[in-house]
């Protein structure tokens, strides 16, 4: 019977601290989560059993993952607020010369001549709104990825004649003297349709920005590890100081203010070439003209 009463109580004693370490281990736990949730840093010495250390670990593990997913999302927020920003600001123009043409036009009194001529304004605002708007919609797909962008090893010569055959009516009609210097085809890691838009945005540039029977040359030369296509024109050129502001998105130098353009071609230009692991640089002479160079990897094969 002793032994019996011994055991029984053995098991009372137990049981009452397998309640207690339970409730301990409870009330350690709800203090670590109210820790997270506080976004307090949790220490191993806030737990003073070694069998615990691992939970902490975990949990220190949670709240860096916590604390990074708040700050790319603070960023990704502040990102959508300077968009919405440069975006309302680039629209805010063409809408108000829109506006503006279209409150003459409707009082009637000018002359057919003139109407003639703020038609023709209007249209040239409204392709205005279509460029930014597409530019807008290229550079989301290419920061978010919507449109799986593929890069692969592709001859480039095509790639270099679409982009010439886009832009080439322009250069004719400001009698453009345009040169392709002669150079072997070879594939060259890139993305043929994305990769146009970087010549097309080069070559609309060099075009807008040299004077009438001025000249544009492309320039292609071959290195060990990066092929280099030079865009080079005898245009205004590029003042020092703003060559590096030049690729941020929306820069417009005050120059050019007036000109078409929506200040996002370059910084697109720029994704695009990161998404193929190459780049580009500038050399520019303010007066004399420039030179656009896009390095993209030569085949591995």
């Amino acid at each position: 019977m002793w032994i019996t009463k011994i055991l029984a109580v053995l098991l009372c004693l137990s049981a009452g601290c397998c309640i207690y370490q339970k409730r301990k281990t409870y009330r350690m736990i709800d203090r670590l989560l109210d820790s997270v949730l506080s976004r307090e840093t949790v220490v191993h010495s806030d737990v003073e059993e070694g069998e615990y250390s691992a939970l902490v670990s975990k949990i220190n593990q949670i709240q860096r993952v916590l604390d990074n997913h708040a700050k790319s999302a603070e960023k990704e927020k502040e990102q959508v607020k300077s968009l919405v920003s440069d975006m309302s600001h680039q629209l805010k123009t063409p809408l108000a010369n829109l506006s503006l043409y279209a409150d003459i036009l409707g009082r009637g009194k000018i002359e057919p001549g003139q109407r003639e001529e703020f038609a023709g304004k209007m249209h040239r605002q409204v392709e205005r709104l279509n460029w930014i708007v597409e530019s807008l919609s290229k550079m989301v797909k290419l920061e978010q990825n919507i449109d799986g962008f593929e890069v692969r090893d592709t001859q480039i010569r095509q790639t270099i004649l679409d982009a010439v055959d886009t832009v080439y009516e322009k250069m004719e009609s400001k009698k453009i003297d345009f040169i392709l210097e002669p150079f072997e085809d070879m594939k060259l890691y890139h993305n043929r349709k994305w990769t146009a838009e970087v010549f097309v945005n080069l070559l609309e540039n060099a075009v807008k920005y040299t004077a009438k029977g001025g000249s544009v040359s492309i320039r292609v030369r071959s290195y060990e590890l990066y092929t280099e296509v030079m865009i080079a024109d005898n245009g205004r050129g590029i003042r020092r100081e703003e060559l590096t502001d030049i690729f941020k998105r929306f820069y417009r130098s005050p120059e050019v203010q007036d000109a078409e353009g929506s200040g996002i071609g370059l910084y697109l230009a720029n994704l695009i070439l990161e998404k193929e692991k190459g780049y580009m640089t500038v050399d520019s002479e303010y007066g004399e003209g420039s030179c656009f160079s896009v390095f993209l990897q030569n085949c591995k094969n």
